[in-house]
């Protein structure tokens, strides 16, 4: 199977190590992938602040750069709902173009929706010796996942799994909607924080750089020694 990485704004920018994870635990499961150079923002933050002209034309640049990819992988369920959910949305009254983002859509996967129900495969071999705990990204919703990531998690060898409190609700981050609205923003993740502290764990485990970074930066300002580890950096290690 061939598929191609979409590496997010997020993943290029602050965690390169996703994309380094996510590419080598598909190739351990005997995926080849590729890196379509072309791709940019998939158009997201345009998209949530109400500029949709500027969110058409970053998807159209999208749909092109990955027009010739079997099958898109991402680690970021925002992205991957934003071209599944959105894209075709954006397109109403123009076919040529509706089509087109309609095909590409059936051809994305958030990585755990790949893993478990494409290659359908639970246990990719990752070990981890610690405890950690879970945060459930708001999009994967939106996507129709609700336990694979948790399936994935489940099947590490060594890692003991401690149930968050709340571990569904919303960080915060919103994308814009931090910039937009920071005090609600904060108080939200200041009671992820919380919560994840009251765990008593090594490592906080989410599917989303945009969760990640807001709860990342929240444990260090209060100086706690929980990590953040996204999935495909968990599942990487053997």
């Amino acid at each position: 199977m061939h598929v191609s990485l979409m590496i997010t704004c997020l993943g290029d920018a602050f965690f390169p190590d996703v994309g380094v994870a996510t590419v080598k635990l598909l190739r351990r499961l005997g995926v080849s992938v590729d890196f379509p150079q072309a791709q940019t923002c998939c158009g997201q933050p345009h998209f949530n602040s109400g500029y949709h002209d500027d969110a058409r034309d970053l998807a159209r640049h999208a749909i092109t750069a990955f027009a010739k990819s079997p099958l898109v992988v991402t680690p970021s369920g925002s992205c991957a709902a934003m071209v599944k959910l959105e894209y075709p949305e954006l397109f109403h009254g123009d076919p040529t173009w509706h089509d087109r983002a309609v095909d590409l859509a059936k051809r994305t996967h958030e990585l755990s929706d790949f893993l478990v129900n494409v290659l359908k495969v639970e246990d990719v071999g990752a070990r981890f010796d610690g405890k950690a705990t879970y945060h459930m990204a708001c999009h994967l919703r939106g996507l129709g996942l609700v336990d694979e990531p948790l399936r994935l998690i489940q099947k590490v060898r060594g890692l003991q799994l401690v149930p968050l409190e709340r571990y569904d609700e919303c960080c915060g981050f919103g994308g814009s909607f931090a910039v937009r609205y920071p005090q609600i923003s904060g108080a939200m993740v200041t009671d992820k924080a919380a919560f994840i502290e009251k765990t008593a764990v090594d490592a906080v485990i989410a599917t989303d750089a945009g969760c990640l970074m807001n709860i990342g930066g929240c444990l260090n300002r209060k100086g706690s020694k929980v990590r953040i580890l996204h999935l495909a950096e968990l599942l990487a290690q053997t």
